[in-house]
């Protein structure tokens, strides 16, 4: 019972002392990077740059095998900054083989998701849409034409 309780209070005393800029960032990109197997953007990129910078018959085949093992290398990386987030060294770690945010093939860009929550009225700061979808008659809608 002692030893645990004594990890406890070592660990929120690490967590004190190093601020919150540095664990926040390594923990949301440990985050990021551990979920790259279901996201696959590594594998996605890897096939279409072998595609397109090889012959189309690599894409297939060294694009698939170099995407499956970045893909395994990005999770792994992900999960060492997960468990490492308390400890000091707050830089992301193999910059020199993976990007420090996650990558995505040339043809997808990110953004925001269509949302009222990011897309806010400018003079009344909010823009409607549905408060409980799930619940019948919920609907507040009240910039619908």
């Amino acid at each position: 019972m002692k030893t645990p309780f004594s990890l406890a209070i070592v660990v929120a005393a690490g967590l004190l002392v190093a601020g919150c800029a540095g664990p926040e960032q390594k923990l949301g990109r440990g985050l990021a990077n551990s979920v790259e197997f279901a996201r696959g953007g590594e594998f996605r990129r890897s096939v279409e740059q072998a595609g397109v910078f090889g012959e189309p018959d690599h894409a297939y085949t060294t694009g698939v095998i170099r995407g499956v093992n970045r893909t395994i290398g990005r999770t792994l990386l992900g999960l060492y900054e997960v468990v490492t987030f308390p400890i000091p060294s707050y830089d992301p770690i193999l910059t020199r083989y993976y990007s420090a945010a996650p990558a995505y093939p040339a043809n997808y860009k990110p953004g925001l998701m269509e949302d009222s929550m990011f897309d806010r009225d400018t003079s009344l700061d909010f823009s409607g849409g549905d408060v409980m979808p799930f619940f019948p008659g919920s609907r507040f809608r009240i910039f619908d034409n």
